[in-house]
């Protein structure tokens, strides 16, 4: 009782705490060319750009998030204050020079044939959104396929009927489930490569080309994923979750090779959060259909909550294939806004986590051994996950392409803001939850006719 009772206080405290977190404006800031280190730490302002993010006003005094391209090209992130009276315009471009310098990018080939699919189910008004900028993109040969999931309204159909006809092609999936929907789309694609985002997505024009060239550069890649920033940071839960990391995996290229396994990750394929987010991945369409696709048994919609894009990454790393992050093929998120959205968040990330792990296991037994021998350090790395995460705004590590904006949002483990015992909780009690879930996906499945991969 009094254990309870306590709990009960601590998080009524956590949830004042968390209430009083203030919004921050978001934004782009583009440099022109190459960074002279003439420019260096001056307020010049000739030849900058800076706009509001996706569906913003325009950037007033106060907090903002920035994202900094050159010449157009993402290069990092910081966080700045803007004092009244200040040009905004100036204030950010004098921190944005701060950044350290990137290599200039390679050219990129030709991109693939590519598809787009987005699952969705009644947010027609979002999606609209997320269609508008898949339409923009500057990618020469594309398809977009919507996927209706569990629909109880013709709203998402009439949407796409009626506003984009011939340019985008609707398929109606009646078992829900997100991998479910995504295997409906996997198997209408025309395209080489196949990508997938989210239907509360903003797409930057040049996020498919970005996405998908890879693969005509590389014949033993078998997926590919990009960066992810926040559309909107006005709710104090877009400013908790992007401040602990976001969905963003840095400013750096990297290829993870299963023939080579990276030193600095010792838990290697098994870790597949480190690799993206279902909101923004491509993969090889001959390669994903030949491993069966996504476990219709994860994914958000089943009992199992989550984990089908990480099972996708590890079936790809596991049949011999290359994965490769691309940090300029971005999309905009728009988080989930509410400390409920974000208690069921925390639940569902802990569940597919440990569904996918599950899943990888029952489909992939010869995986058994390698994952045994990887158990001490996952244990170690889901205590990390789950910990109470203080607020160390300050610590040098702002942004997330390093340099300017100490606690800046989106920066890896630099947390303007206390991450709530709460969610911690949550996040374990999903992830004790997630072999039971998925456990019983599998069954559910069963009764509609289907089988997990």
């Amino acid at each position: 009782m009094a254990g309870g009772r306590r709990a009960r206080q601590e998080t009524r405290r956590e949830i004042e705490q968390f209430l009083s977190i203030g919004p921050v404006q978001v934004a782009e800031l583009d440099l022109p060319g190459a960074r002279g280190a003439e420019g260096r730490g001056t307020a010049d302002t000739e030849g900058v750009e800076l706009r509001p993010g996706p569906g913003g006003a325009p950037i007033a005094s106060g907090s903002v998030f920035v994202l900094v391209r050159r010449a157009g090209r993402p290069v990092g992130t910081l966080l700045g204050q803007v004092p009244d009276g200040a040009d905004p315009v100036a204030v950010l471009a004098g921190l944005a020079r701060e950044l350290p310098p990137q290599a200039p990018p390679e050219p990129l080939p030709v991109p693939p044939s590519a598809s787009v699919v987005v699952a969705t189910r009644e947010r027609a008004g979002r999606l609209a959104r997320a269609l508008d900028s898949l339409l923009a993109q500057d990618h020469p040969d594309f398809e977009i396929v919507v996927v209706d999931n569990a629909p109880v309204t013709e709203e998402t159909r009439e949407l796409v009927e009626r506003k984009y006809g011939e340019r985008v092609r609707y398929v109606c999936e009646p078992v829900p489930g997100l991998a479910i929907a995504h295997n409906r789309g996997l198997a209408a694609v025309h395209g080489r490569v196949v990508a997938f985002t989210d239907d509360d997505v903003v797409a930057d024009p040049r996020w498919l080309t970005e996405l998908t060239a890879p693969f005509a550069a590389d014949p033993g890649l078998g997926c590919a994923t990009g960066l992810i920033l926040p559309a909107r940071l006005r709710t104090p839960a877009q400013v908790l979750l992007e401040s602990h990391g976001g969905f963003a995996k840095g400013f750096v290229p990297r290829t993870y090779d299963p023939a080579r396994p990276p030193a600095d990750e010792p838990l290697f394929p098994f870790t597949a959060g480190r690799f993206g987010s279902g909101a923004n991945m491509a993969f090889r369409t001959s390669l994903l259909r030949a491993v069966g696709g996504f476990d219709p048994a994860t994914g958000a919609g089943t009992r199992a909550r989550g984990g089908d894009d990480l099972y996708g990454f590890v079936r790809v790393l596991a049949e011999g294939r290359r994965l490769r992050y691309t940090p300029s093929a971005l999309v905009w998120h728009h988080h989930r806004e509410t400390w409920r959205d974000l208690e069921t968040q925390a639940y569902g990330y802990g569940a597919g986590l440990t569904a996918y792990l599950t899943a990888i296991l029952v489909n992939r037994p010869a995986l058994l051994p390698a994952f045994l021998a990887r158990v001490p350090g996952g244990l170690a790395h889901a205590r990390g996950l789950t910990a109470v995460r203080g607020p160390e705004a300050g610590d040098g590590a702002g942004a997330a392409g390093g340099g300017a904006g100490a606690g800046v949002p989106g920066g890896h483990d630099s947390r303007t803001h206390p991450w709530p015992r709460r969610l911690s909780r949550l996040q374990r009690r999903g992830m004790l939850y997630g072999p039971v879930g998925y456990l019983r996906a599998r069954r559910a499945l069963r009764t509609v006719g289907l089988e997990a991969r």
